[in-house]
């Protein structure tokens, strides 16, 4: 089959090469423009030349199914505005809108061309074809990492004038008309070498992003991650961040060696991303340091009490029974600060307040609550010396 050599299906590639894919497609609008324009001057010359209302027909709704393809790719562009994060089901619907928006543009240049071929105006003829095969070589630079909506627009673009061609008795037309296919089919091998190079190239840049932001100890993500993952987690919704230091951890890497110490950072970090939501961020700061990133805010105090629970259990380290404590600062956005770095430091003094407590967690209000107290009563004092 056509396909069996290519990845040609959404479920073949991630879902972060998956929406990378989708974006680059809303990434121009100048292709749509230019076959807009260049379907408005040749379908106005071939009109005023043939005085022909199918032609201008086709004319009129080529221009405005361009129009609509803006719009389109201008909702995207907002959409994404909105918020940079976009599910994969979401993403789906808006390749099909795409789609849907190309295959009619080429059946309309498609009928454009073949109404030219009927018509007989031999230079008309070229310019109509001329703009086919111009919007057939964009459909393969443009649309390779979609390889079967490549395949339906170059169809779209080629049947009806290849259909109209072979249909006439004489040479000249049943040679066009072969052009036309023998056109179609090396476009779409063009389309299936460059989908399968594309691919490889984006999964391949994908995966060196992946591994430079994980920590290759625990697998969980590194600091590098925080810095660009935090400020966009903010920007789309109310955030809590919770960080960690743990307790007796470097007693405990003295006594038993580092490998033991190794792997009670693995477990330790294992038993955050359970607790972790699918779209919350766990990262390890370094040394016995993590920071827990979490969406949903309304449970952020007990989400703390959880990972006070879950890491104060012990842990089985080769027949070895360790115990381990936590301290955990928690600062809620926008409460606790506006900014990543305000939320940053905010939980840093939540943590160090806890450390002084010997564990535990302490939220950051509570230190806001505490500040305003101790600033009343220094006023109240004041005013009563």
């Amino acid at each position: 089959m056509l396909f069996n050599r290519m990845e040609s299906g959404r479920a073949s590639i991630s879902d972060a090469v998956y929406l990378e894919v989708i974006t680059g497609l809303h990434g121009t609008t100048m292709p749509n423009v230019l076959a807009a324009a260049c379907l408005a001057m040749v379908g106005a010359i071939t009109t005023y030349e043939t005085d022909d209302g199918v032609t201008a027909a086709f004319t009129v709704a080529g221009v405005a199914v361009a129009i609509v393809r803006l719009f389109e790719i201008f909702a995207f562009r907002r959409r994404l505005t909105r918020s940079p994060r976009l599910g994969r089901a979401e993403a789906v619907r808006w390749e099909r809108r795409y789609v849907a928006g190309t295959v009619v543009t080429a059946l309309i240049l498609g009928l454009f061309a073949a109404r030219s071929i009927v018509l007989g105006d031999a230079l008309c003829c070229v310019m109509a074809v001329g703009i086919g095969f111009g919007f057939g070589a964009g459909v393969v630079a443009r649309l390779a990492l979609r390889p079967v909506a490549a395949l339906l627009d170059l169809i779209a673009i080629a049947a009806p004038a290849a259909i109209v061609t072979l249909m006439q008795p004489d040479l000249r037309h049943v040679g066009l008309g072969l052009l036309i296919l023998m056109y179609v089919v090396a476009s779409f091998e063009m389309v299936r070498l460059s989908f399968n190079a594309s691919i490889k190239q984006i999964t391949l840049k994908r995966q060196f992003e992946q591994l430079s932001r994980v920590d290759p100890m625990t697998g969980v993500a590194n600091r590098s991650a925080l810095a660009t993952d935090l400020p966009a987690m903010l920007a789309a919704g109310t955030i809590a961040v919770h960080t960690l230091d743990l307790d007796r951890f470097k007693e405990a890497n003295d006594r038993f060696g580092h490998p033991v110490g190794d792997a009670l950072l693995k477990q330790v970090a294992e038993r955050l991303r359970k607790i972790a939501a699918p779209d919350d961020l766990v990262v390890r700061m370094g040394g016995d340091e993590f920071v827990l990133v979490q969406r949903a805010v309304d449970d952020a105090e007990a989400t703390a009490q959880r990972i006070v629970q879950s890491i104060s259990m012990p842990y089985d380290i080769d027949g070895q029974m360790v115990e381990l404590g936590v301290s955990i600062g928690v600062a809620v956005a926008a409460d606790d600060g506006r900014t990543a770095e305000a939320l940053l430091s905010r939980s840093d003094k939540a943590l160090y307040r806890a450390k002084h407590h010997r564990g535990g967690y302490v939220l950051a209000r509570e230190l806001r609550m505490a500040d305003a107290t101790a600033s009343g009563k220094s006023v109240s004092e004041g005013l009563a010396a």
